[in-house]
């Protein structure tokens, strides 16, 4: 991109401008002046292109993971002969589930088999649908995936943060309790400073007296403007019947100190996180549903248990080598090529593109990530401790987060969510045999529950970047990679087009991976059409 921008300074180049678009306001500035200069990287639709006319034209999708799933699905319904090439036995890609017989391997690693009881599982892949990544919930309503909820946030749950100071450090606490004393406390602070005058100088008396207002709601501050608890935070002596004193008093707070040495504050607050909503969706009976709901309608385009080996183009079409199911090499020619793997694999593959395509595909990193299913012999989360569903925070990196789950509410048996590591601590922990890593996660969760350990029937664990076949979580992308190598892959090189949540501003999300493709079906097939539907 060297050409000059009209009515810019001159001299001044489109990667130049955007790299400055970057450094001043980040990716999001970023992007819309990307999209101002029409290079078509962004991509927030709700439906899929419309699309006809295929006229039989050969197209070879690498890789059944949700992003070739949707190629896949879309070109076929429009007329393209689709076939997918799969490494694995089964499609989803990252989006697996394990239950009972699901068996893992990773590099260096020991074999897994998961034996959870029926009905239970662990998502040890996407686990939650924001209610906004619309592309994600049009193909479980076209599917008739059953969604529901996931609960993402829950007062009722704990904190546990051990790093802190005071008396609170070290100890399980509601997370409800927390919110409320942190916010009630520092209310009380500031409603008294307003009323000693320290906004006499910036507010008029009428906005102060709004705001002195907002302060009483948001602090359950009294009149005195002190704030001494609210029944929110439960009480002392639970409500009930019979003649024996019903409640009182809400029960008594955290000392403010306390609760601000504590760190455990740092969990609160006050709006939820774009993609992390405090209510989100699930596919009831695993996550893995919904590509089994599009292996329902292009299961029969699939080439399971077959490993590409090399790709090679020409002016007119592809050609792939291939080991199949009986390690026998094969070849598969096609007039274009859909490329869906993870560019932190397809960067080792041997493929033939240009020197800066190569070059991009390398540029991105990609998460290490790490997460351990546990099923317990009873939910003692619900009958004891009154937890439904949500996450129980730890200001320990190698655990981070456990999550209860959101779904057979009441029943007998559960499966945890005992840690979700990230980075070096997830890099950590994958060194350990699954039984350490049970072991690790066994330990956190006595912390918190006494007798966590002894309820532990047996374990599932999976780290992203020891996959053969993902070599990480998702992808990465520097800001600087963003300018100067997401472009390039946004655009065929030859013959070949790539897709996956690596090329979109959803790394990580299956709405990624959808709408990447969604992008790219459309760019393959306005190209065939403007040749008059020959490839």
């Amino acid at each position: 991109m060297t050409a000059g921008l009209e009515g810019s300074p001159p001299g001044l180049s489109r990667r130049r401008f955007l790299e400055s678009l970057g450094g001043m306001g980040g990716s999001a500035l970023l992007l819309g002046g990307m999209s101002a200069l029409g290079l078509g990287i962004e991509s927030a639709t709700a439906g899929p292109p419309a699309l006809s006319g295929g006229g039989g034209r050969k197209i070879v999708i690498l890789g059944a993971g949700v992003a070739g799933l949707t190629a896949a699905y879309e070109l076929s319904r429009a007329g393209y002969d689709v076939t997918v090439l799969e490494a694995r036995s089964f499609a989803g890609g990252r989006c697996q589930t394990a239950r009972k017989g699901f068996t893992l391997t990773e590099l260096g690693g020991e074999t897994q088999t998961c034996d959870f009881d029926d009905g239970h599982y662990i998502n040890h892949g996407p686990w939650r649908i924001p209610y906004h990544h619309h592309s994600t919930l049009h193909y479980t309503k076209e599917f008739n995936i059953p969604l529901e909820v996931f609960v993402n946030d829950n007062d009722a749950s704990y904190v546990m943060y051990g790093k802190g100071k005071g008396p609170l450090a070290g100890k399980p606490l509601r997370k409800g309790q927390v919110a409320a004393d942190i916010r009630g406390g520092a209310a009380e602070v500031l409603a008294k400073s307003v009323k000693q005058g320290a906004l006499d100088q910036s507010m008029s008396a009428e906005d102060r007296e709004r705001f002195l207002a907002y302060l009483v709601n948001e602090g359950y501050l009294d009149s005195d403007l002190a704030y001494r608890g609210t029944d929110g935070r439960g009480y002392d002596v639970l409500p009930g019947a019979g003649v024996s004193p019903g409640p009182g008093k809400a029960s008594t707070p955290y000392a403010f100190q306390d609760v601000l040495n504590s760190g455990a504050w740092k969990t609160v607050r006050s709006v939820a996180g774009f993609e992390q909503q405090r209510t989100m969706f699930q596919p009831v009976g695993g996550m893995d549903q919904i590509a089994k709901g599009f292996e329902a309608k292009v299961g029969n385009l699939i080439r399971y248990s077959t490993v590409v080996k090399t790709l090679r183009q020409s002016d007119k079409g592809v050609e792939i080598t291939y080991a199949g199911p009986d390690g026998q090499t094969g070849k598969l020619k096609a007039d274009y090529c859909l490329c869906t793997i993870p560019l932190s694999v397809l960067r080792q593959m041997d493929i033939q593109a240009s020197k800066p395509f190569k070059a991009a595909i390398g540029a991105v990193s990609y998460a290490l990530v790490g997460k351990i299913g546990l099923q317990m012999k009873r939910r003692f989360w619900e009958e004891d401790h009154s937890i439904y569903g949500g996450h129980v925070y730890f200001d320990d990196p190698e655990i981070l987060t456990m999550t209860l789950p959101s779904t057979g509410w009441q029943g007998r048996k559960g499966v945890i969510q005992g840690y979700y590591q990230f980075g070096a601590q997830a890099a950590k922990v994958s060194a350990l045999s699954p039984a350490e890593r049970q072991a690790l996660a066994s330990r956190a969760g006595d912390r918190v529950f006494p007798g966590y350990s002894d309820n532990i029937e047996s374990s599932f664990s999976a780290a992203w970047h020891r996959i053969e076949h993902n070599l990480g979580g998702w992808a990465q992308w520097s800001d600087e990679a963003r300018v100067s190598a997401y472009p390039v892959l946004c655009e065929p090189d030859g013959r070949l087009y790539l897709a996956g949540e690596h090329l979109s501003y959803l790394t990580g999300w299956q709405a990624g991976g959808i709408e990447s493709a969604w992008q790219q079906i459309t760019k393959l097939h306005a190209r065939i059409q403007a040749e008059g539907g020959k490839a």
